[in-house]
């Protein structure tokens, strides 16, 4: 009795093996027509046997299905069905379909990035490329810039708790993003060109067309990471996490420049100006040839009202970079608003013509002083506010020649 019912159970075990070689066959066949509906049928039929499969069978339902995802565009679950695969065969030690299904899974992964740029770039819709970014960073680790895309896609997308997740995991990769870009030299125009990868740019320079290679390193991103890290601290109504996610990171790097600016620029958003003029001092101890720091030292300086100091810092930047329109325009404003305490006072002597004429002559100084640098503003960047300023200057001196000359251009610039 005993024999009879173990080959009725030997027996049963045939018919299923039988059954599951059947359905992953007609599976294969499905899928080398490209229908994919029936291919994951067949596949549907035998998945509740999987416990019971055979090594073989196993491995080729794994194969198989990832093969139909990727078809039907389901890239995660493509994605996941692959690395099922690869952990099952290296699980078993026999690895009958890893080396085919490795050049798939990188197709599939190079989908997934290209979804999330397209996504990113064309259709702005960045909660979705956040999805595939971050996809694609787990779908092939060590491309870790995939994840700083999709913590900067889930912040434009205004998620905030997934972007500062992404970020903190950045932070804990200790991701810098420093990258080597290869520069040459075209030689029809001179101009110096990033030429994508070593390779490209060693290949053009044998073609005779480029020279001069030069590498450049990026700078890193990690000040970028804590200055985004506050922000979304900031707009959450988390004023001293913020604080204290800057801080922090200062204390590994207290003179790293980059850092420092970005605790300058979050106590700008806190309105904390005064904390702000005080970095940009440590930030000018550290770099004391770098216009931009004492031009915005002067912003910050001409918004509290210090317009000498505001001018002696927009002077020193022009100084160390000649043509700085915005430092020049900037310069010509801040010299100008002392004009309201002159018509001020010339409005409470409008009886008193001796009174009168010497606060209009100082008024016309004042103009006088701050010409040349608003001149010199429209030579380096032209706009619609320097031309209208100009004007202004060139009527109220009598300077008739170069106002008639400008009369047309600000016309034609307000469309006129």
């Amino acid at each position: 009795m005993k024999k009879q019912i173990l080959a009725l159970a030997v027996g049963f075990m045939s018919v299923v093996t039988f059954a599951q070689k059947k359905e992953l066959r007609a599976a294969e066949k499905a899928l080398s027509k490209s229908d994919y509906k029936t291919a994951m049928a067949s596949l549907e039929s035998v998945k509740g046997m999987l416990a019971d499969m055979e090594e073989k069978y196993k491995s080729q339902y794994y194969f198989l299905n990832a093969q139909v995802l990727s078809g039907k565009n389901d890239l995660q679950g493509a994605a996941e069905a692959f690395n099922q695969l690869f952990d099952y065969e290296k699980q078993t030690g026999k690895k009958r379909y890893s080396k085919e299904a490795e050049p798939m899974l990188m197709s599939v992964i190079q989908k997934v990035s290209q979804r999330a740029i397209n996504l990113y770039n064309n259709d702005k819709d960045f909660k979705n490329a956040a999805k595939d970014f971050y996809l694609t960073y787990k779908l092939s680790p060590k491309d870790t810039s995939f994840l700083y895309n999709a913590a900067v896609s889930a912040s434009l997308a205004k998620e905030y708790d997934t972007s500062l997740e992404y970020y903190k995991e950045l932070q804990k990769l200790g991701y810098t993003g420093i990258t080597t870009e290869y520069y040459a030299t075209n030689k029809e125009t001179g101009v110096v060109e990033n030429l994508g990868s070593k390779d490209q740019r060693d290949f053009m320079i044998k073609s005779g067309q480029y020279m001069k290679p030069e590498d450049k390193s990026t700078e890193s991103k990690q000040g970028d990471i804590i200055k985004n890290i506050g922000y979304i601290y900031i707009s959450q109504g988390k004023t001293q996490e913020a604080i204290s996610a800057i801080t922090e990171a200062r204390k590994t790097n207290p003179k790293d420049l980059n850092l420092i600016l970005n605790e300058a620029q979050l106590y700008i958003k806190l309105e904390k100006m005064d904390k702000f003029a005080q970095l940009m001092e440590e930030a000018i101890e550290l770099d004391p040839n770098n216009p931009t720091l004492f031009f915005n030292l002067g912003v910050v300086n001409q918004n509290e009202n210090k317009t000498e100091e505001a001018i002696g810092y927009y002077k020193k930047a022009i100084e160390l970079k000649p043509d700085y329109g915005d430092a020049y325009m900037n310069l010509a404003v801040a010299i100008l608003s002392g004009e309201k305490a002159i018509v001020d006072e010339m409005n409470k002597n409008l009886s008193n013509f001796k009174k009168y004429e010497e606060l209009e002559e100082k008024q016309k100084a004042l103009y006088r002083r701050a010409l040349p640098y608003l001149e010199k503003a429209d030579e380096i960047k032209r706009s619609e506010d320097t031309v209208k300023s100009l004007l202004n200057i060139y009527d109220i001196l009598l300077m008739e020649d170069k106002a008639d000359k400008l009369r047309p251009i600000y016309k034609k610039m307000r469309g006129q």
